[in-house]
């Protein structure tokens, strides 16, 4: 593993033993990527480098515009996805990657709960990823669905995948209780453009095997 600090966030790349091996980004926790990136390698995957982002401000980083809170007593989005997408693009990633020597053949991003969101954000908005998981994804984002339906992406995604616990709608919060329906009409949506997309189903609610359900999208993504 490779730790690299830059502007405030922290970059731990786990390697493949081919430099051109596809790098998945994945913003996370501190610590979080070496379970994923273990987790991913058990499942048989093909070979890639995961480069796992943390020291995040979620409400910022990971959201697109500015948001009231979701929860009653939750602190409000302020919108900053991207300003951090250019740092991710332009700076981290590419110094990342110097800094292992490796070129890869692609990239993909992956992220569960607001930084699911961020990653099909980032793979409808910029061509700087050609495959997204958004395991948990934050789908209830107000206008996230209408901006996918309504934006010309800058490239065709080779492919996304999305999960989503099969409790995670059942909640007295109208907003939180639109995470599967406008999962599924994304799904459909980017389907209909003849983008390979899948949409799972797992057992439980938001917070049940958040690192297993990551790998279990990043091994798709790496399988297409």
């Amino acid at each position: 593993m490779h730790t690299i600090a830059l502007e405030g966030k922290t970059i731990d790349v786990f390697p493949g033993a081919d430099p051109q091996a596809p790098v998945v980004c994945l913003n996370t926790f501190p610590g979080e990527g070496k379970t994923v990136y273990e987790m991913v390698q058990a499942m048989g995957c093909p070979p890639f480098t995961l480069a796992a982002v943390s020291g995040l401000d979620w409400n910022r980083d990971m959201t697109p515009w500015e948001s009231p809170p979701a929860f009653p007593k939750g602190d409000p989005c302020s919108g900053g996805a991207d300003a951090y997408l250019r740092q991710l693009t332009g700076e981290l990633l590419p110094a990342a990657e110097r800094a292992c020597g490796i070129a890869p053949r692609w990239r993909g991003i992956a992220g569960y709960s607001l930084a699911g969101l961020f990653a099909l954000y980032a793979v409808v908005g910029t061509s700087a990823f050609s495959r997204a998981a958004s395991v948990s994804g934050s789908l209830w984002f107000p206008g996230m669905k209408e901006y996918v339906f309504s934006h010309e992406p800058e490239r065709t995604p080779d492919c996304v995948y999305f999960s989503l616990g099969d409790k995670e709608s059942r909640t007295r919060n109208p907003v939180l209780r639109s995470v599967r329906r406008n999962t599924e009409e994304i799904h459909a949506f980017l389907l209909s453009k003849g983008i390979d997309t899948v949409f799972q189903l797992n057992l439980g609610n938001h917070f049940t095997q958040a690192a297993e359900r990551t790998a279990a999208g990043i091994c798709w993504l790496l399988s297409r």
